[in-house]
Order: C-alpha cells, then sequence, then structure tokens
C-alpha cells in the first residue's frame, strides 16, 4: 500500500506543485543564521587569522599591545567570540576586531599613537583600578587608551572582561526590554 506523498512523488509531482505551506515548511527563510556561516570563536580560525594578521602588519608597538590584549581578554573569558566588524569592502583583512560573549565586551582598535580598548558597556561596569581613561563623558562607552610604553594591569582588565561578559549574560537572561 503506497502512502499519499509517495504517491505524489510516483505520479513526478514536483515541490512546486505542492501547498505553498508544506513546501516551505524545510526550507530555511531568506535572512535567517542558518544561511549565515557560523561564527567562530578564538580558536575557530575565520576571525581570528585575519585579527593575528593585523597584528602582524603594524609590526610595532602597537601590535605587541594589541596581542597582549588579546591574550588576556581571551585567557579572561576562554569562551569569547572574536570576529571582524565594519570592515569596508575595499579592503577585505580590515575590520575591527571585536570580543564578544552574549553581546559585544570590546572591541580593540590600533591609531597612530594609541591602541584603544572600548567596552561596549563599560559606563556600567566597575572599575575600581580606574583602568578606563577615555570615553568618560559618554553614557555607555568607556575606553582604555595604551600609550607606547605603557603598561595595563592584567588582573584588572581580566577583572573588567569578566564584569562585561557576567553584565552582557544578566543583561540576556533579565526582563525583557519595555517597548517605547
Amino acid at each position: 500500500m503506497m502512502t499519499e506523498s509517495k504517491a505524489k512523488k510516483a505520479k513526478g509531482t514536483s515541490r512546486a506543485s505542492m501547498s505553498r505551506k508544506s513546501a516551505t515548511r524545510s526550507l530555511p527563510k531568506a535572512g535567517k543564521k542558518a544561511l549565515a556561516p557560523p561564527k567562530a570563536g578564538a580558536t575557530g580560525k575565520p576571525a581570528s587569522r585575519p585579527i593575528e594578521q593585523r597584528i602582524r602588519d603594524s609590526g610595532d608597538w602597537r601590535g605587541q599591545t594589541l596581542a597582549r590584549m588579546r591574550a588576556l581578554i581571551l585567557e579572561a573569558d576562554p569562551e569569547m567570540i572574536e570576529e571582524r566588524k565594519w570592515r569596508k569592502p575595499s579592503n577585505a583583512m580590515a575590520g575591527v576586531p571585536v570580543w564578544s560573549h552574549n553581546g559585544i565586551v570590546c572591541t580593540g582598535e590600533t591609531y597612530a599613537k594609541v591602541v584603544k580598548l572600548t567596552f561596549a558597556r563599560g559606563a556600567s561596569l566597575p572599575d575600581p583600578s580606574r583602568l578606563f581613561n577615555s570615553s568618560l563623558e559618554g553614557n555607555t562607552r568607556r575606553a582604555i587608551d595604551i600609550h607606547e610604553g605603557e603598561q595595563v594591569d592584567a588582573a584588572a582588565l581580566k577583572a573588567l572582561v569578566k564584569a562585561a561578559v557576567s553584565q552582557n549574560a544578566a543583561a540576556q537572561n533579565g526582563p525583557p526590554a519595555k517597548k517605547r
């Protein structure tokens, strides 16, 4: 005895002639995450390689500083995800290194005279060691500007990273945002 679906296939009925609901049920919708490539963690390669290349390309104190900050961030949270964001199509290797875990934790940018770590929600993070020394006037972000020859307190930076990850997790698991 043949089932109805086998009978339809036997008659040569294509997916196009089936009802719209049953034809689209198993197909992923355009724009869904199922179609996007998986994000790679610090060891997953896709974002890590260009970040490593960016560090190598700078070849000076800025690259060394960014590499050291990156290592501390990844030590603070081994589940951290590394990404490159905000790149221009004209330069495929460019892009800002971004570290996230349940949301953006911080970004790492290099400028002529400074390496800047910007914490997405830094204004609400405890900073007893007073690492934040830039973007202090804003309501949300805070940054750490590191000049040539300066050392950053590794334990204090790791504490900031852990606090940011905890804050992101709490925000994600907290009450839903109010609609405006």
